[in-house]
């Protein structure tokens, strides 16, 4: 049977894959399943994680730079005790070399107790450098992180609710722990590090090439062979240590969503494909680390033997030396162990080497985060808005999340202080967009929203919600006491304040029937309380924080009918006195508002008062009429019959 073959191919490990058959009838069951996984698991990747790393990218050093200049001060310091960690490494043997030949060979105690005693405070000098410096440096890079993620943690806030739609949770958390991290490894010992490194490899051969330059050329005599080695350690381990930090990402950003959707998981029985997976996600993650630790099992193995042979063939042309009377024992001794040390910084710059060019890719995906501008700022000449009195215009308002896709076509409401204005459509009619547009979540794209005659535009973001007020369809509790989630709305509001706005949406009675009342634990959103006792909470919490113009979207719908009517007595609190705009799938709430407004497909094709609708028999009679039928409203019962 004749195959199609498949051109030569890397796999996400930098393994040649070579030709292969598209049918891979001729491979190990195993084998086939590590690549049905390994195609699975590319399709994941996010396609930022594709772009081409750079080993060393000077636009990025420097960004970092300004970081570290913060705390020069611990690195001017911890670069003073490298000097000194550096002498005392490369200083030690030429001690024993005098202490050998000064000392042992001419039969000379007290210069033998001299270098000794010489030797053991050089090694007391250098552990206690080198102790100093890591402790310094800790306090440095951990600062540094801090500092790094703190800005991180503000610039997110300051991004729109475009840029979260767009962005994974996984994706953030991933940047703010594992990106995080990897900087501070580089930070706190990968700088120094490779200074040291550098420091001593440089101090060694110089003094190599002071002490005996004929030893010194055969201890280089091995550098061919371990920069040939070195190289093909850095030819594959870049792409296999991308491979494993990518579906690390990938297995963090699973399990995020897993925690967070855990009731849809269990509502569909769906933890056996969930646990397969995360097992696809795990193995990949496995194998992708079993190649790094094959990587290692090459490369340091073959370090050590590169320096062995180097060592061996000191020992050799050193004993004919010595045989010749060319050469000391004691020198010899030395560079026995000027050729350990000196390999030592080589393996050292090989493990930093990886952390080194995952701090540039860590960096390059952090710094491209920070520099992501908000899709909406505050307009240079903007103002703080006064104390308003809540009367809110749409004028001829058009929007579209997507060019040539219109949501909003000239849209036009009026809603006058304290009034209660309802939106009715059906889904995607363009009623939570008007809600966004108000809250200036999103700017228009034509037309203008008014807030007491000044356009949301021109005023700051801040001040604008600080008077507004929303009740969402899924009310998110933080984790804390109700108490805590209550005051969320006004930070500084008294306990007083926070039970009197209780009391008023009728929350108080339930809230002190919990064994702890008022610092009962809510739990990760709200899970230890009912949905009700989550919405009525959130009322209290929108009242404390007393807004002019309020904002309910769907704030009943994932409640069932007794409950709703358990908390209406809140709701009509709450609304009490403001200009309000509500959105409700279920029109009987919405009765008794002021106004009602019928979108359709981006437009005012009805507005007036529930009776006057009915009276038209336009949309709204039919969504009426539809959803409660005869029997449920013996008004809508004439209208239908008429």
């Amino acid at each position: 049977m004749v195959t199609e073959k498949l051109p030569l191919q890397r796999d996400a490990f930098g393994r040649e894959q070579g030709a292969r058959s598209t049918s891979d009838s001729s491979l190990s069951a195993v084998e086939q399943e590590r690549l049905r996984r390994e195609r699975k698991i590319q399709d994941l990747l996010p396609d930022e994680e594709e772009a081409q790393e750079k080993t060393y990218d000077s636009r990025l050093v420097k960004r970092l730079m300004v970081y570290v200049a913060v705390y020069k001060r611990e690195f001017v310091i911890s670069l003073i005790l490298i000097v000194v960690t550096s002498v005392m490494s490369v200083g030690t043997p030429w001690i024993i070399q005098r202490a050998i030949d000064e000392g042992i060979r001419a039969g000379n105690v007290g210069t033998l107790r001299f270098w000794t005693f010489l030797f053991l405070a050089a090694i007391v000098l250098e552990w206690v450098a080198s102790r100093a410096r890591l402790t310094v440096m800790a306090y440095a890079g951990t600062r540094i992180v801090t500092d790094i993620r703190s800005q991180l943690f503000r610039h997110l806030h300051t991004l729109s609710m475009g840029f979260f739609n767009d962005y994974s949770v996984g994706r953030l958390m991933s940047r703010l722990i594992s990106d995080v991290s990897v900087l501070q490894d580089f930070v706190t010992w990968s700088i120094t590090g490779l200074a040291r490194s550098a420091f001593i490899l440089v101090g060694i051969i110089v003094a190599m090439l002071f002490l005996n330059w004929q030893l010194a050329l055969v201890t280089f005599a091995v550098m061919p062979a371990m920069i040939v080695l070195t190289n093909y350690f850095r030819r594959y381990v870049r792409q296999a240590y991308r491979a494993a930090r990518q579906r690390l990402s990938l297995i963090n950003g699973f399990l995020n969503e897993s925690i967070t959707g855990i009731r849809v998981t269990k509502s569909f029985s769906r933890e056996q494909a969930n646990s397969r997976h995360f097992d696809d996600l795990n193995r990949s993650y496995f194998d992708a680390n079993v190649r790094t630790t094959q990587l290692a099992a090459y490369f340091f193995p073959g370090v050590d033997f590169i320096g062995s042979l180097a060592t061996a063939l000191v020992v050799g042309v050193g004993g004919w030396l010595i045989l010749g009377d060319q050469l000391t024992a004691g020198v010899l001794a030395a560079f026995v162990i000027w050729v350990d040390r000196f390999f030592e910084p080589i393996r050292e710059l090989s493990r930093r080497y990886y952390t080194f060019q995952a701090a540039m890719a860590a960096s390059e995906r952090l710094f491209a985060l920070l520099d992501t501008e908000p899709d909406l700022k505050d307009a240079p000449h903007a103002f703080a808005l006064p104390p308003i009195a809540g009367r809110v215009d749409l004028d001829n308002v058009q929007f579209n999340y997507k060019e040539d896709e219109p949501v909003l076509r000239g849209v036009t409401i009026g809603a006058e202080p304290g009034e209660r204005i309802a939106l009715v459509g059906e889904t995607g009619a363009g009623k939570s967009t008007v809600i966004r547009l108000i809250a200036r979540f999103f700017d228009v794209t034509g037309g203008a929203v008014l807030i007491d005659g000044h356009d949301v535009r021109d005023v700051t973001q801040a001040s604008l919600r600080a008077q507004l007020g929303i009740v969402l369809q899924d009310s998110f509790l933080f984790d804390g006491t109700i108490r805590d989630n209550i005051r969320y709305g006004r930070l500084d509001a008294t306990d007083a304040e926070v039970e009197a706005a209780t009391v008023a949406v009728g929350a108080d009675e339930f809230i002190r029937k919990l064994p702890d009342g008022y610092n009962t634990q809510v739990g990760e959103n709200g899970v230890n309380l009912s949905v009700g006792q989550r919405q009525i909470v959130s009322f209290a919490r929108a009242l404390l924080a007393d807004p002019r113009i309020l904002i309910l979207d769907e704030a009943t719908s994932s409640i069932d009918t007794t409950t709703e009517r358990q908390i209406q007595a809140g709701l009509e609190q709450l609304l009490k006195g403001r200009t309000s705009f509500v959105i409700a799938h279920r029109l009987n709430t919405i009765v008794n508002s002021d106004k009602i407004v019928v979108l359709d497909q981006g437009q005012v094709i009805e507005e007036g008062s529930h009776e006057e609708l009915l009276a038209r028999k336009g949309r709204y009679h039919q969504l009426y009429t539809m959803q409660w039928a005869v029997e449920s409203d013996p008004r809508a019962k004439n209208y239908a019959l008429n």
